[in-house]
């Protein structure tokens, strides 16, 4: 393109340079020539024409690039025919091409031709044909209907049928033959039976009563034969579970549940388990006794009958394990039934099955209670027993349980005995009465019958009878022990003088206080013998204060103090009262003041509390600053005319108290 641009044909590049010479020789003279001339305009638009910027002019180019392949004078002048020619044969190309494209269309348009042809005569034919079997259209959509009736009619048919009926598997199933097990399949069988029974009512409501009739007529029957199968299944099982531990098969179980809907045969089935099992448990409380267990651990029972604590704890504990395990094993039998009296027939079979149990459970603890081991024993069996019948009356229940009334005879019998005992324990202290030993203690007899109390109460501490029971028995045991001995220290008393007497009695009190004050239930009691023990208190106290006045010399003059009166006139007349004989008092007095620990009676070395001691020295000393003060309030009497009082009694009550305490 920049060859065409360059080199221009000689004729336009003479005809540029005239111009140009032209141009530069008028140029001088001002005179413009080539305003006229086209030739030189349209040289001059050319010339300035920006290619550039001529997009359609470029694309030319291009082109013509494409077969312009010599800048000669000769393809110059050339070019427009050779444009041409090329621009024809273009044409000539796509005039080939678009015939070929006819000749195809003119063939497409041909088979549409012959397709159209062939759809109208297809179309005559159908007509023709529809035509002629227009009646067999029309028994044919009647016949479709009347199937379409005939087929809802069989769907009616089967969903009734499958509603009403059992299958024939499932007849067979609940059939079956008389010793055959009964499975799941059963049970599903006979819960359909039970459906249909109920779902039937609904056609005797309509006006299918004759076949609601028939259908629940059968299925009544079907469920009588079905019951009656499974009862004697459940009861041949049933008569099997003869082990000492036994598992409850499920299918067992599910039979119970379907049995509940005939009380009779339940009931008889719950009889047949009870009768097994407790053969099951006789045989195995006789095995534990006399053979142990597997292997021989445990050990035999029996073999521990020398110990009548064991041996019974370990009976009872076996028939408490045995009464769980069994009201377990109906628990699982009964799980899936839900009557309202389930719990009544727990408690009434396993009290059916522990009743086999009771002949040789009492036989075996009357000949240990009878043989009288002793109170204490005795009454340990007691609360055994008392704890065992409420731990298995949590089991069985409250019921009429002939084990619970067996365990309760014997805690009665038990309890009978030990108190038998103790009465008779109480005559024997009351029959020969010992006297008291020289230091005052308490006797031998006394000292027996508190031990044998501490052991009772100590075993009844320890038990795990109920709060109120425990408390209920230890009145009564108190009362049966503490009376026989109050009286038989009274009693043993009787011959000793009062400071003696009163020292015995508050060693034997103090004796029975220090061996209740460990237990509970003792408070009254404990109350009760403090009463006592400051009554006896109250004789030593005056009794210590007697022999201090009497040993210091105070006895008669404080007397003669008590028993003055104003109409006998001044107490200095009073004989013995006169200023000499009361210095002469005050001597032994004072005697007592530097050392008061040296008048004391012998009974008080002979308490066994300190701590009364103390109380007794204490409340004596107060009695004697009692005197003193009314001794001095008298003679410092000026009524009582004495002369210098103060060098009779030189010292004031208060310097007594301060020197005695």
């Amino acid at each position: 393109m920049a060859e065409i641009r360059t080199e221009l044909p000689s004729d336009v590049q003479n005809i540029t340079n005239n111009t140009s010479a032209s141009s530069s020789s008028s140029s001088g003279s001002g005179i413009v020539q080539q305003t006229n001339n086209p030739l030189s305009r349209k040289l001059n638009k050319i010339l300035e024409t920006r290619l550039d910027n001529d997009k359609e002019m470029l694309e030319a180019l291009k082109a013509l690039s494409a077969f312009f392949a010599e800048n000669s004078l000769r393809t110059r002048r050339n070019l427009r025919g050779d444009i041409e020619r090329r621009s024809l044969s273009i044409n000539e190309e796509f005039v080939n091409i678009f015939k070929d494209v006819k000749e195809e269309l003119e063939k497409i348009h041909e088979d549409v031709q012959e397709m159209s042809t062939c759809c109208q005569d297809m179309t005559n034919r159908l007509k023709a044909a529809k035509e002629q079997t227009q009646d067999l259209i029309v028994k044919t959509t009647k016949l479709q209907t009347e199937n379409q009736r005939l087929e809802l009619r069989a769907q009616v048919a089967n969903a009734f049928l499958s509603k009403f009926q059992l299958t024939a598997g499932e007849m067979t199933i609940l059939r079956g033959t008389r010793e055959g097990s009964v499975t799941e399949d059963f049970f599903k069988a006979l819960g359909r039976v039970k459906q249909i029974h109920n779902d039937v009512k609904v056609l005797l409501r309509t006006n299918q009563q004759t076949a609601g009739l028939e259908i629940m007529e059968q299925m009544a029957l079907l469920q009588e034969t079905s019951y009656e199968r499974l009862y004697r299944w459940a009861q041949s099982d049933c008569r099997t579970l003869t082990q000492e531990s036994c598992d409850i098969p499920p299918v067992l179980a599910q039979a119970m549940e379907a049995l509940q809907d005939r009380p009779v045969l339940y009931k008889y089935t719950l009889d047949e388990f009870g009768t097994a099992r407790r053969n099951a448990v006789v045989r195995g409380f006789i095995d534990a006794l006399t053979r142990g267990g597997p292997g021989g651990t445990p050990r035999p029972i029996e073999m521990h009958s020398h110990d009548p604590l064991r041996y019974v704890g370990d009976m009872l504990a076996w028939l408490h394990q045995a009464t769980a395990s069994e009201k377990e094993h109906l628990e699982a039998l009964l799980k899936l039934v839900n009557l309202q009296g389930v719990e009544e027939n727990i408690q009434e079979v396993v009290g059916h099955i522990t009743e086999g149990v009771c002949r040789p459970l009492k036989v075996r603890i009357e000949q240990v209670i009878v043989a009288e081991p002793g109170a204490v024993l005795l009454y340990k069996l007691s609360n055994l027993l008392k704890f065992y019948h409420h731990t298995i009356s949590g089991i069985v229940g409250n019921s009429a349980s002939t084990l619970l009334t067996t365990i309760e005879e014997m805690h009665i019998l038990a309890k009978k005995m030990f108190f038998n005992n103790l009465g008779l324990h109480a005559s024997k202290l009351m029959d020969k009465v010992e006297l008291p030993p020289p230091d005052l203690g308490p006797t031998t007899s006394l000292n027996q019958t508190l031990i044998l109390l501490r052991e009772v109460l100590a075993s009844h501490d320890s038990s795990v009878v109920p709060l109120d029971a425990r408390q209920a028995d230890f009145v009564q045991i108190l009362s049966c022990v503490l009376d026989p001995l109050l009286q038989m220290c009274t009693v043993s008393a009787s011959n000793l003088g009062t400071a003696d007497m009163a020292t015995y009695m508050v060693n034997s009190l103090y004796m029975m206080k220090t061996a209740l004050a460990l237990f509970e239930f003792t408070d009254k009691r404990l109350e009760m013998l403090q009463f006592q023990i400051e009554a006896h208190l109250d004789t030593l106290v005056n009794e210590q204060a007697s022999f201090v006045l009497t040993r210091a010399g105070l006895s008669y003059i404080y007397k003669c103090v008590q028993q003055y009166k104003e109409e006998q006139g001044p107490l200095c007349n009073v004989p013995s009262m006169d200023a000499a004989s009361i210095k002469a008092a005050m001597v032994q007095f004072d005697r007592y003041l530097a050392s008061p620990d040296s008048l004391l009676m012998p009974q008080l070395s002979l308490l066994l509390s300190a701590t009364i001691k103390e109380q007794i020295l204490k409340q004596s000393t107060e009695l004697v600053c009692r005197a003193y003060s009314e001794l001095y309030a008298a003679v410092m009497n000026p009524s009582n005319q004495y002369r210098e009082p103060e060098s009779i009694l030189h010292r004031s009550p208060h310097q007594v108290q301060t020197l005695l305490s």
